[in-house]
């Protein structure tokens, strides 16, 4: 399985241009549509601030790092957000400029500059909310690592208890209890940090493929619009003349609507051709994402790992390398082995759903 780059379309994209009945195109090719939009004020910037931003006052030690991290990710998307409404602006500034040198052929083409920069400017805006879902993939590490946290505070308070009363009172008959209660803050333990080994891996992979995919896609729709830039530019005839000549007169018009044709064209064209990145997690009973044992439904078990017994796939993650062993001992006794309970209590769910896993294989 692979984890596929996701359709990134623009999701603030401009309608489709439209044609007229003559089958003329009516798409605006000027940023001078509205004169009062240099005047306007600029949109409002979107502020993530909520009152969930004070946890991070509160994060655990295992998830302050990555939190961090978010945080900071943040900042560079706001970034980009206002460096794309900064970069639309100075292009309605080129256009409006280019109108009042009173050079024909400046007015014309710096209007046609300002419509690709304008594009330019709006593609840093969509790079900007790719990001944020690439770091919403990322919160949920965060997430997860919040949780673990419990469990091991839980299990090392357990362990300094047994340490105290072993020292002060060696024959507490609290110790019997303070042992079990250890050996399912163990079990639990073991299940919590697997999650986490598993949610890391996958989720880090997930994040930065749509990361990696955003900046591809931004860095080539751009290189698309510059070039197109480029053939604007060769447009303009800036040969030096002479004190009382005159250029001749501009008539490149009609090319430079088709540049901006041609342009509007690629990027509606334009696909994201990418190598795959390859991922193996699945998710199995518990809803913990087993890498390892991802592929069994289409690959034979491995022996190594699973105790070369089919079964071992019905073995909770907890139990599964003592499981394993008594396979190697015994084989006949496999399925008593794979139908033991882990070494902690098991609610009715999980007793009922171990044993039709065992029934099936």
């Amino acid at each position: 399985m692979a984890i596929l780059p996701p359709p990134y379309t623009p999701r603030k994209s401009s309608p489709s241009p439209k044609r007229s009945p003559d089958g003329s195109r009516t798409r605006s090719l000027s940023v001078r549509s509205s004169k009062s939009r240099s005047d306007a004020p600029a949109p409002p910037k979107r502020h993530r601030f909520t009152f969930a931003s004070l946890r991070g006052n509160y994060q655990s030690e295992l998830s302050k790092r990555l939190f961090r991290l978010i945080k900071s990710e943040n900042y560079v998307i706001n970034a980009y957000e206002s460096a794309g409404q900064e970069r639309q602006s100075i292009a309605t500034q080129l256009s409006e400029w280019g109108e009042q040198t009173g050079d024909d052929a400046v007015s014309e083409l710096s209007d046609k500059l300002g419509v690709i920069l304008t594009e330019i400017g709006a593609q840093e805006d969509i790079f900007a909310q790719n990001l944020e879902d690439s770091r919403s993939v990322l919160k949920q590490i965060r997430n997860t690592e919040g949780g673990v946290q419990p469990s091991r505070d839980h299990k090392t308070k357990v362990q300094d208890e047994i340490a105290r009363l072993k020292y002060k009172e060696p024959t507490s008959t609290k110790l019997v209890s303070l042992e079990q209660e250890l050996v399912r803050a163990e079990a639990e333990n073991l299940v919590a940090e697997a999650q986490l080994t598993n949610v890391t891996r996958a989720k880090l992979k997930e994040a930065y493929a749509q990361h990696f995919a955003a900046v591809v896609e931004r860095a080539e729709k751009q290189a698309i619009l510059a070039k197109h830039g480029r053939r604007i530019l060769n447009l303009l005839n800036d040969t030096p003349v002479v004190p009382g000549d005159t250029h001749e007169p501009f008539n490149a018009d009609r090319q430079a609507r088709q540049i901006l044709y041609d342009a509007e064209e690629d990027l509606r064209i334009w696909t994201l051709n990418l190598e795959e990145v390859s991922t193996q997690a699945h998710p199995v009973v518990g809803g913990v994402l087993d890498g390892k044992a991802a592929a069994t439904s289409s690959l034979s078990p491995r022996p190594t790992e699973l105790g070369n017994h089919p079964t071992q796939l019905g073995v909770h993650p907890a139990h599964r390398k003592a499981s394993g062993a008594s396979n190697h001992s015994n084989a006949g006794s496999s399925s008593s082995s794979a139908a033991a309970d882990p070494p902690y209590p098991l609610s009715q769910e999980e007793r009922r759903r171990r044993e039709d896993m065992i029934v099936a294989c």
